[in-house]
């Protein structure tokens, strides 16, 4: 069975729409043609009507739907977050206050106690120090009294029996002196 067409008349301006219009969708003029037909059929829209209240309450709707989900997904999953996040955060900054407080008050010990050790240490070598040289001085003085001693001895010695008195008093006299310089 075969079809009957019919002729519709229009603009060049509507044919170049027309043309466009068909070209975007990838389809026959006549395909677009009827599909629109069925499309205002169906739908019952007024093509003259660009105000479509069918579509802004689907629109609405939709909208509608899409701030209804993001206010229970704020509700359900945003605000607990951000409630427990900031709680969070409060206990965050609580541990580091603590942990500042006591590492610097525990730094601040460490350093008072290390700056004291190095006083007493520093105090420990001086008196070493003294010490040793109190020890030097001392070996130094043993030595020359030792030296005074031996060469009084053999002075003593070499005078022998015959020596006077005065000799005698003479070296003890230069031992003395030797012994009153150190």
């Amino acid at each position: 069975m075969q079809e009957t067409l019919r002729t519709v008349k229009y603009s060049i301006s509507d044919d170049i729409k027309f043309d466009k219009i068909a070209g975007k969708l990838g389809r026959s003029k006549r395909q677009v043609l009827s599909q629109m037909i069925d499309y205002f059929y169906r739908s019952k829209k007024d093509p003259i009507d660009v105000n479509d209240e069918l579509l802004k309450n689907t629109i609405l709707k939709g909208q509608k739907d899409y701030i209804g989900f993001i206010r229970t997904q704020e509700a359900d999953l945003l605000i607990p977050i951000k409630r427990d996040a900031t709680s969070i955060v409060e206990l965050l900054k609580k541990m580091v206050f603590a942990f500042n407080s006591q590492v610097l008050k525990y730094n601040e010990q460490v350093l008072s106690n290390q700056t004291n050790q190095a006083k007493g240490l520093s105090s420990v070598y001086e008196t070493l120090g003294y010490i040793e040289k109190k020890i030097e001085a001392k070996a130094t003085l043993k030595q020359k009294s030792m030296n005074i001693l031996n060469h009084y001895i053999r002075e003593r010695d070499s005078l022998g029996l015959i020596s006077s008195a005065r000799e005698k008093e003479e070296l003890a006299r230069q031992a003395r002196t030797e012994m009153e310089l150190l």
